[in-house]
């Protein structure tokens, strides 16, 4: 069922809707769980999402699951969050009439949620800590028509847009600008930790020695396998952990796929996890939903795979 949503993101705003995503901390500063943060794991593709910073100036679809990203370069910005968080693909386009909420209090004020609400039904600012919050059709319906949001076309397109992987790009540019510069890295180091970044080099070697085949498919080409990171390149907090063979399958393009976005993992005993998000239609036409156990891993794979069924795999919230 289709979801609306209010972000509350002044700080961010431009830089979000500018790169076409959300991003939060996983946690509060202190470790406590918040429900707005919750929320970038329960928006779903195809949900509809109203930006306020000053104003409610754009509104968007979600376009794919969030994943664990680091921080991207806010500058001064959230300098005091967390650096891993949630990373959520948003198709943004402007409203034709920006609005402040104050200005129509009346009408929105007896729509806002009763818990873990964005506005302050008597104030019209935005509440405290409140990010991400979940809104009725009503209260985005009440928004619509104030800003002169065409609601229709809005609803008309596509459900589900294939990942933009520009972000994320972007994040690793930045992440691989930062290694070019330490200066405890040989030349030689640097361009193989690189080469990591997309399955190759030193990086596959160290997996291939480990994972001769695809765990899941039992194919044993080297042309169609993918040397993926367990716990993700962008994740990875040293160059040694980018270049373990332990922190790596050889997976077919397919499941890669499924497994990088956190739609399938693996328990240390080999039992395959398959997450709810992942619609048992499309797991029975990639053939997969017949595989149960892949076979035991070892004890240094089941330290990145531990954190990959942590802070990658998704699971409902």
């Amino acid at each position: 069922m289709q979801k609306y949503w209010w972000v509350n993101h002044k700080q961010t705003a431009k830089q979000e809707v500018g790169d076409g995503y959300l991003w939060s901390p996983k946690v509060e500063t202190g470790g406590n769980r918040s429900q707005f943060y919750i929320n970038m794991t329960r928006a779903q593709p195809g949900d509809i999402i109203l930006s306020y910073a000053t104003q409610i100036a754009s509104v968007g679809r979600v376009k794919d699951f969030a994943f664990t990203s680091p921080k991207p370069d806010f500058g001064k910005a959230g300098s005091y969050w967390n650096n891993e968080g949630w990373l959520l693909p948003v198709e943004w386009q402007p409203v034709p009439r920006p609005i402040k909420p104050k200005d129509y209090l009346e009408q929105l004020a007896p729509l806002l949620p009763a818990r873990h609400s964005p506005l302050n039904g008597t104030t019209g600012n935005g509440n405290q800590k409140a990010y991400l919050a979940e809104i009725s059709q009503e209260l985005f319906e009440a928004v619509g028509r104030a800003a002169l949001i065409d609601v229709e076309t809005l609803y008309t397109l596509a459900d589900r847009q294939q990942i933009d992987g520009s972000i994320v790009e972007k994040i690793e540019k930045e992440i691989e600008a930062q290694i070019d510069e330490d200066p405890n890295l040989s030349k030689t180091e640097k361009l193989q930790v690189s080469k990591a970044r997309v399955g190759q080099g030193q990086f596959r070697d160290n997996v291939s020695r480990r994972e001769p085949k695809c765990r899941m498919t039992g194919i044993s080409n080297p042309g169609l396998l993918t040397a993926s990171h367990i716990k993700p390149w962008r994740l990875c907090v040293s160059s040694s952990e980018r270049l373990d063979g332990a922190n790596g399958l050889l997976l077919t393009a397919h499941v890669d796929q499924l497994f990088d976005r956190g739609l399938l993992s693996f328990e240390d005993n080999g039992d395959v996890m398959i997450s709810p998000k992942l619609p048992t239609v499309d797991l029975a036409a990639l053939h997969l939903s017949e595989i149960h156990n892949v076979g035991p891993f070892s004890s240094d794979q089941a330290i990145y795979l531990a954190y990959h069924r942590s802070a990658v795999f998704l699971v409902e919230r």
